[in-house]
């Protein structure tokens, strides 16, 4: 049902604004709250009926809920003498609460500053116009670097994209003005200064055991801009139906201060009012926890103090004067000022009016009259888009809230707890009553046995033997022959059924721990507590996406808060460079991070910035998106360059789009490529005949050359050949010349030897005649032998010449 409401009797905020900033008004103000509040009706209120409620959540949370419930649905008119149970609840809900928080916790985030004021917008609509003049006239660009060399491009060629689509990416992915980048950096450098993660981690916690979760940011000269995180026991706000609590007009909490904490914040307090307060009605120490101590001791040292946030809202009123040269002199006016009231003042003057929410701040001592504080927030903040609103210090979240009532994670399971632990404690209880299982010994059965040695089989025999071996002696048959009742002396007697009790109260425990799997969506493959090893690796990764499905709302309701702090954080810190005295403290805080912001950061108080929050993609989607780069690289659709390019960015979407394009423009890359090797091969295949062309030409030309010079050199050598002949010749004429002159002569003097040769043989012939003539006539005249006149031997090679002294020695 959806929570009861009691309506306090706030003043009329159609009162005028001197009204309003009185104490007495914020006194009303205050004292309505507390009626809506603290009121008790039937012994409680709604304040600390949330703290109730939240406490026992918490303590489900934590495992330590109250053990009285299960005390007294086992007990007996509340008699527990018999059982020795141990009563430590089982832990059951804190594994799934840790399962929750801690995987929402560890998702990694990026806070990201989008410039909407006119200076950023005409700034980007600036670039992206000087972008498409460079992929207009790309080619023109192209041609005069080429032939020119005059750069005409406004941006580099190496970012420029090719299409509109990788355009509207690039700006996106790509893009980012300088003071953007300072407006990040700022914001971040405040959250790590808070150490806004640990309070991230307490918010997420909340929304998931509460159901709800709240932060809050303020500003002081001491401490600069703060985060801090907020109790939702403590909180008080005006009823909403609004799960972001976007409508709501005042909130506050209520914070435990000790008196002389007391007296630094509100100096002024004199001593009797001091002592007014330590007396006030509701500073119970134990409202907290009082479910656990059940104490209601006074502690003087503490009041309860709350401060709220009141949002109404003002009129800002001008005086409108005509001065004597006819210009027009605002003046600034409280809201009484009304001319209609006078016609005389109506004819000269006029009135211009504006109402804008206002937030006023206030403190009041619960129990008393006593309003420490009352007055316009110093630094409210506002938009710059629209100056009429203002935003409260608290950002609240309850992302499953109707009608007023909140629902948790931890709320929709405490019954099934319950049930649990008492299924743990009837455990227990079955355990305590077993007993093991008996012998039934029949004695006289044992004493109809003769071991045959002369003595009977003894009881104590026979329970050693059972248990040592097994075996049992018996007799079938009685001495006197008849049918033995007791053959069987020793038998093993079953005791109760304790074991199908156990199995029954287990088979109930896990029905109800699979009954919390289900109404939480959180099923065994979040946890990894019974994995199935014939499970598929996908069917267990889709199981656990389920569970991250189941717990979105949480998720989304904690980047909410972050968001919201986040963008509260950028408006405080247009005011503290605008207005704060630690302006350039802050400056060089800010560029000890990141020098290059500092000159962007003097003029951040004039940009109005868009905040969003960039969650880094969880482990399903990083496996998709790496699944579709796996597939691109396998089919030669991406390079690596691109790949990695793809993993560095967080917004799936858009690493997908960007994964698109990349294709795209690879299977360009490709198709362009390919032709350019076609066109290369055509170019080589006809560079290779024109040079076999031109090598054939060559060829012949140097065959030719070759005979040439062949023809050539014969024609010398037939030159030199001729001349050489010629002069052979000349000499073989002047040797023959000579020789026949030789021979001329040489033939004269033979001719001449010839005859005198021939008259000397012929002298010789007839002087040998003449002998032989005389010898012939001795021998005649004598009768001597006949005379051989041949030589013996001088003038024939027979005749006793011997050429043996030619031979070698």
């Amino acid at each position: 049902m959806a929570e009861s409401v009691v309506k306090g009797s706030f003043p009329s905020q159609v009162v005028s604004d001197l009204e309003k900033i009185n104490k007495d008004y914020g006194l009303k103000v205050a004292k309505a709250i507390e009626s809506e509040w603290f009121k008790r009706d039937s012994g409680t209120n709604r304040f600390f009926g949330n703290q109730t409620e939240f406490h026992k959540l918490r303590l489900y949370a934590r495992g330590e809920q109250s053990i009285q419930k299960y005390k007294d649905e086992l007990s007996i008119n509340g008699d527990l003498s018999y059982l020795n149970l141990d009563w430590k609840p089982v832990p059951v809900i804190p594994k799934f609460v840790d399962i929750v928080v801690n995987g929402i916790s560890e998702r990694v985030y990026d806070v990201k500053a989008y410039s909407q004021d006119p200076s950023g917008v005409s700034k980007r609509t600036a670039y992206m116009e000087s972008m498409l003049r460079d992929m207009r006239s790309k080619d023109l660009m192209a041609f005069a670097k080429q032939s020119f060399d005059v750069d005409l491009s406004e941006n580099e060629p190496e970012i420029l994209p090719d299409s509109q689509q990788e355009l509207d990416l690039h700006m996106q992915l790509s893009y980012k003005q300088g003071v953007e980048l300072a407006e990040e950096q700022a914001i971040n450098v405040i959250l790590d200064g808070n150490k806004y993660d640990l309070t991230r981690r307490r918010i997420n916690y909340d929304l998931t055991v509460l159901g709800i979760g709240a932060v809050k940011t303020v500003y002081n000269k001491s401490e600069g801009i703060k985060v801090e995180y907020v109790d939702p026991a403590n909180m008080v706000y005006s009823y909403t139906e609004d799960p972001n609590f976007s409508d709501v007009y005042y909130v506050g909490e209520v914070k435990n201060v000790p008196v002389n904490e007391l007296k630094k914040q509100f100096p002024n307090l004199s001593n009797d009012q001091l002592e007014k307060i330590t007396g006030q009605g509701f500073q119970n120490s134990g409202f907290y926890n009082r479910s656990l101590t059940e104490s209601n001791q006074i502690d003087k040292n503490q009041v309860q103090v709350l401060y709220f946030n009141y949002k109404t809202f003002a009129n800002e009123v001008y005086k409108v004067k005509e001065t004597a040269t006819g210009a027009s002199k605002v003046i600034v006016k409280d809201d009484s000022f009304n001319p209609i009231l006078d016609e005389a003042l109506e004819m000269k003057y006029g009135k211009l009016k504006k109402s804008l929410e206002v937030l006023y701040e206030g403190a009041l001592i619960l129990g008393t009259d006593i309003l420490l504080k009352w007055s316009l927030s110093k630094n409210m903040m506002r938009p710059k888009s629209d100056y009429t609103k203002v935003k409260m210090n608290y950002a609240i979240c309850a992302p499953r809230m109707y009608k007023g009532r909140i629902e948790s994670l931890v709320s929709r399971i405490t019954g099934f707890a319950d049930m649990i632990q008492l299924t743990h404690l009837k455990l227990q209880q079955v355990m305590s009553r077993m007993t093991p299982d008996g012998i039934y010994l029949d004695v006289d059965g044992l004493a109809e046995i003769d071991l045959g040695n002369g003595t009977n089989y003894n009881p104590q025999e026979a329970l050693n033997m059972f248990f040592q071996t097994g075996s049992i002696i018996g007799r079938s048959m009685t001495s006197e022959g008849d049918m033995n009742p007791g053959k069987v002396p020793i038998q093993e007697i079953q005791n109760g059924n304790a074991g199908g009790k156990m199995q029954s109260l287990i088979g109930t425990y896990n029905y109800y721990l699979q009954m919390i799997r289900d109404v939480t969506g959180l099923n065994e493959a979040s946890d990894a507590s019974t994995p199935s090893k014939d499970a598929l690796v996908g069917v267990q990764k889709i199981a656990a996406a389920n569970s991250n499905t189941a717990t979105r709302h949480i998720l989304q309701s904690g980047l909410f808060l972050t968001s919201e702090v986040a963008e509260a954080i950028s408006l405080r810190v247009s005011d503290v460079l605008e207005y704060s005295e630690t302006k350039e403290a802050f400056i060089q805080k800010i560029g000890i991070h990141n020098v290059a912001t500092l000159s962007e950061m003097s003029n951040l108080h004039l940009c109005d910035f868009g905040i969003t929050i960039e969650l880094s993609p969880d482990e399903e989607q990083k496996q998709m998106l790496e699944n579709n780069i796996q597939m691109a690289l396998s089919s030669g659709g991406i390079d690596l360059e691109d790949a990695i390019d793809l993993r560095e960015i967080k917004n799936i979407k858009l690493a997908n789009q960007l994964l698109k394009i990349r294709r795209k423009k690879k299977q360009e890359r490709d198709q362009m490529m390919q032709q350019q090797n076609i066109q290369a091969q055509a170019d080589a295949n006809a560079q290779a005949q024109q040079v076999a062309a031109q090598a054939e030409v060559q060829k012949n030309q140097a065959i030719t050359q070759q005979k040439i010079q062949l023809e050539q050199t014969k024609a010398e050598i037939e030159s030199v050949k001729l001349q050489k002949e010629v002069a052979h010749k000349k000499e073989l004429m002047e040797f023959e010349f000579q020789l026949n002159m030789k021979l001329k002569s040489m033939e004269v003097q033979g001719a001449k030897n010839k005859e005198a040769y021939k008259e000397d043989r012929k002298d010789q012939r007839t002087k040998i005649q003449a002998s032989q003539q005389s010898e012939l006539m001795d021998q005649r005249n004598n009768d001597k032998k006949p005379k051989n006149f041949e030589s013996s031997g001088n003038d024939i090679i027979g005749g006793g010449f011997d050429l043996g002294g030619f031979e070698p020695r």
